[in-house]
């Protein structure tokens, strides 16, 4: 027969309700026992065993983080010189920059000036050769404006049936001009 069954009938024949065998009072020593027999055990094993595992795992661990973040700041520290070297020479590019652009315009503003002189002085010369002109052909149309208003006025004359001598008209047109 089984424990149960031993159990279900001493409580059928005792007319208490049947009590679940590991709470019986008899079974106590023995469980008291194996569980510190197991519990022992269990103990040495992880003392002896697993927690030195664990721990030296831990600790190897903890050790390469302590070494990445001492390596993560030596590069951080890399990172910033370089940037602050980076920084420096960009600096010096843009004052360059600055230099010979400054250099490129004056040297564009010089030629300007060079080329605007060269073509005023052009323009002087030509302006010169153009009034020289221009009083050359206003002479000469001032000379044939005293033979082309002798004419008209003779002409003119003529229409209204007056004949004046030459010298007359001559000597009118003389007058009228001056």
């Amino acid at each position: 027969m089984s424990l149960i069954a031993l159990a279900a009938d001493a409580a059928a024949n005792s007319g208490e309700a049947p009590v679940f065998p590991p709470f019986e009072t008899w079974h106590f020593p023995s469980q008291l026992f194996w569980l510190t027999l197991l519990f022992g055990g269990l103990y040495i094993v992880l003392s002896r065993m697993i927690l030195p595992r664990l721990s030296a795992t831990m600790e190897r661990r903890g050790d390469h983080i302590a070494s990445d973040l001492d390596q993560a700041a030596r590069l951080d520290e890399q990172a910033v010189e370089a940037q602050q070297a980076l920084e420096l020479r960009m600096a010096e590019a843009r004052a360059k920059a600055r230099e010979t652009a400054n250099e490129a315009r004056a040297k564009m503003e010089d030629e300007i000036a060079r080329d605007t002189a060269k073509v005023d002085a052009d323009m002087d010369e030509k302006l010169a050769e153009a009034e020289a002109r221009i009083s050359e052909l206003r002479a000469e149309a001032m000379a044939n404006v005293e033979s082309v208003a002798t004419d008209a006025a003779s002409a003119i004359a003529g229409r209204f049936g007056v004949k004046p001598s030459a010298s007359d008209v001559t000597s009118a047109v003389k007058a009228a001009l001056n």
